[in-house]
């Protein structure tokens, strides 16, 4: 089993900007591709990124392209730096962990618990 913690998240203005990270712990050896994602009450889980256990393949979601970046500094930890936030990217905001080496959306292996970010207009 792999365990995930979120940390990084709070309360900001529109334009501020913010880091999330992931720190992974458990049966490591077992992780690739480590992923964000973000959740608002009574919609569904949104894909936002996904990095590989390398960090040189990397995946982003449309609404998030050019504004988030997703990274790896080893291979337990991962991080979301988020720039020009807008209210609109209020969420809890979730790591999740892959076997495999895709990076992009679908199903997870692990999840973490998630983490709240609110964007004051």
């Amino acid at each position: 089993q792999v365990q995930l913690v979120e940390s990084g998240g709070g309360l900001v203005q529109a334009g501020d900007s913010l880091r999330l990270s992931c720190a992974a712990s458990g049966n490591t050896e077992r992780l690739n591709t480590m992923a964000w994602f973000r959740q608002v009450p009574g919609k569904e889980r949104e894909f936002l990124a996904g990095v590989n256990s390398s960090g040189r393949r990397k995946e982003y979601a449309d609404s998030v392209r050019g504004r988030f970046t997703i990274s790896r500094s080893a291979k337990n930890m991962a991080y979301l730096q988020m720039n020009i936030l807008k209210p609109e990217d209020t969420a809890a905001y979730y790591c999740a962990g892959r076997r495999t080496d895709y990076v992009g959306s679908g199903t997870m292996d692990w999840w973490g618990k998630g983490i709240q970010v609110t964007v004051s207009s």
